[in-house]
């Protein structure tokens, strides 16, 4: 679709009021989730009256606020409860949006502005665990969206179909340790979907907090993944943001890993326009991810912390990290490993998230060792 066509689209949705069925359904749907005992950040800031003030609001993109809060309406266990069908949602619903954000952001303000981008040195993170007694793996990745397209669930088929031949292109230019192969899941083998899901490389179909977003239409058309030969670099197309860079290996060389995704993303960035907001950063579909939207995590395993969690946790929300299971968010540890990863994104520079999870897993390595004496 060419941008005149989507221009054109855009204008007629923003001219149009929001459908009466979508209404009835929003009400519908509040009255039910208002008598839940969620503790989410939808729950604790859309009140009656802001629901009154939003639900008749659209944007251009033709995102109505049941695009914003059906997952977390669905979900009442949601940490969030929302996501951004579009990037005007972000303006258009930014009453909801901005106490959210500045909630899980730690503070970040409606009128604070998030710093330019800033990779800093990769050399200066070195390696975690050079013994290899704590950290089994390290990964950090970051999402992009490409400007002029919406998120989901506004995108529709032929979106989905545009966003991966213009990321596969680009991906297939990639040179040296970054190059590699794209898989279409629409016409992946048997064989090969095995080996990536045995690997734990490939994505599946969302999971209920992406079903309920209506994240999932269409599927598989327009997604993949990108993998280049030594599996450290990898790529997922219109998972949940229209790319998800990764940048993975055994072992704890923070270094090394962060030093390859900066590498990517700058080789990527070529290529395309990314949507971006002067005041939150990149934009990405799920608000916890704005800013830098890096997320930089290791697997890591201390059954002796671990064992009194309250201190776990403790020493997490003190470096602003989060805590997850293997198999990523709402899974469970197995044998003592867990998944930590800085939750902050926002207000801070790519370069600071960094330092703030390397502290933050240093001082986990220190409490675990102390607590092996």
């Amino acid at each position: 679709m060419c941008d005149k066509r989507l221009c054109a689209c855009r204008k007629k949705a923003a001219l149009s009021k929001v459908d009466p069925g979508v209404i009835q359904e929003l009400e519908k749907n509040f009255t039910k989730f208002s008598s839940t005992d969620s503790s989410s950040l939808l729950k604790k800031y859309l009140t009656r009256e802001l629901f009154d003030k939003l639900k008749t609001k659209k944007t251009s993109y033709g995102s109505t606020l049941l695009d914003v809060v059906q997952s977390g309406f669905a979900n009442p266990d949601s940490g969030v409860g929302v996501y951004a069908p579009d990037p005007e949602s972000y303006t258009v619903f930014a009453e909801l949006f901005n106490p959210i954000i500045e909630d899980y952001h730690g503070g970040f303000e409606a009128d604070d502005v998030h710093p330019p981008l800033d990779w800093g040195n990769p050399d200066n993170l070195g390696n975690l665990d050079p013994d290899g007694k704590y950290v089994l793996s390290t990964r950090v990745r970051c999402g992009r969206s490409l400007q002029g397209y919406p998120f989901n669930p506004t995108m529709t088929k032929t979106h989905y179909q545009e966003i991966q031949q213009k990321v596969s292109e680009a991906l297939g230019a990639l040179e040296d340790d970054l190059q590699g192969t794209y898989y279409p899941l629409e016409t992946m083998d048997k064989k090969t979907k095995e080996k990536l899901i045995e690997d734990h490389f490939l994505f599946k179909e969302g999971d209920r907090f992406l079903q309920a977003a209506n994240a999932c239409r269409y599927w598989p058309s327009g997604r993949g993944i990108f993998l280049n030969a030594d599996k450290t670099f990898l790529v997922w197309c219109n998972e949940e943001d229209h790319m998800r860079i990764i940048s993975m290996q055994n072992g704890a060389d923070l270094a090394a890993v962060y030093g390859r995704l900066i590498r990517a993303v700058r080789e990527i960035e070529k290529k395309f326009s990314f949507a971006r907001h002067q005041r939150i950063g990149f934009l990405t579909f799920c608000p916890s991810n704005l800013g830098t939207t890096i997320r930089a995590s290791v697997h890591i395993k201390v059954p002796r912390l671990s064992a009194d969690y309250d201190k776990f946790e403790e020493i997490a929300n003190m470096y602003n990290l989060q805590i997850r299971g293997i198999h990523g968010e709402h899974s469970a540890s197995e044998k003592g490993v867990y998944d930590i990863s800085n939750k902050r994104r926002l207000g801070l520079s790519e370069n600071q998230a960094l330092i703030e999870m390397r502290d933050g897993i240093m001082e986990i390595i220190k409490q675990e060792e102390r607590l092996s004496r």
